[in-house]
């Protein structure tokens, strides 16, 4: 069983009776897959939501759409390789929507190569977008935060590859997902006092334009693998999203919630 595009109406964008009015989020990877589809429930919820990605169009596209349904976005152009572009990009959101209360670390690119076979252009370019850039935005939404004197929640998207890696090609993307779990439980020692929650989702194969990429290099196979022989809709992490995000978390700081449909062993 796979998710079509049809299947959008069966997950109408979902708030679970969350408000998030007042707040300012930060999406990164907004322009498709997991991070479009949780611009679109942050901003159902209520906050003010800033689309970053590199792809400006498709970002221009989703703000029009939060707007039209009656909510505040801001597209603005990332790239999270660069490591100057971030701070000015929090500056950015905050002149445009407030203070950043909210960051989605969300931004991710695979290896899809063999670890003999890598570029060296290729390792710095995960590290960098996987690793690197979420620590800096974390850093910086973190000072602005704790010189504020406002609470926080920072929400790092990592993947069961973290744990879990049963077939070659995707080992330096494993290792960026297990360091961006470990990030998550340091920061959120660090950052604990300043009332700075900072958990993390670790999804399985999920029907996204990464998943795609994979699909079209080694086929479908891998799915019939799966106990429930699907991959996930993205809709299905809007409840785990809002959770983390929202005042009912309040106790819940490094955290990984691994949302993978069972289909990896424990």
């Amino acid at each position: 069983m796979q998710f079509k595009e049809k299947d959008a109406m069966s997950f109408p964008i979902s708030n679970a009776g969350v408000d998030l009015s007042g707040q300012t989020a930060l999406v990164t990877g907004a322009s498709s897959g997991l991070g479009h589809r949780f611009a679109q429930v942050l901003a159902g919820a209520g906050a003010r939501v800033a689309l970053a990605g590199r792809r400006n169009d498709r970002l221009e596209t989703l703000a029009a759409q939060i707007r039209d349904a009656g909510g505040e976005a801001h597209a603005l152009k990332l790239d999270m390789a660069d490591p100057a572009a971030l701070p000015a990009a929090v500056a950015e959101v905050e002149n445009e929507l407030g203070l950043v209360t909210i960051l989605i670390n969300n931004a991710g690119v695979p290896d899809a190569q063999l670890a003999t076979k890598m570029p060296l252009e290729l390792i710095d370019q995960v590290l960098n977008v996987n690793v690197r850039g979420p620590f800096i935005l974390a850093r910086e939404v973190a000072a602005r935060l704790i010189k504020a004197g406002r609470p926080g929640r920072i929400i790092n998207i990592a993947s069961v590859a973290a744990f879990h890696y049963a077939s070659p090609g995707a080992s330096l993307y494993s290792v960026s997902k297990a360091a961006v779990v470990r990030m998550t439980e340091v920061l959120a020692v660090e950052w604990s006092a300043a009332r700075i929650n900072v958990n993390c989702i670790a999804p399985g194969a999920f029907d996204t334009e990464m998943m795609d990429g994979m699909r079209s290099r080694i086929g479908d196979d891998f799915i019939a693998q799966f106990p429930r022989k699907r991959l996930g809709h993205p809709a299905q992490l809007d409840s785990t999203l809002l959770y983390l995000a929202s005042p009912g978390s309040d106790a819940v700081t490094g955290t990984v919630i691994r949302v993978d449909d069972g289909q990896c062993p424990r």
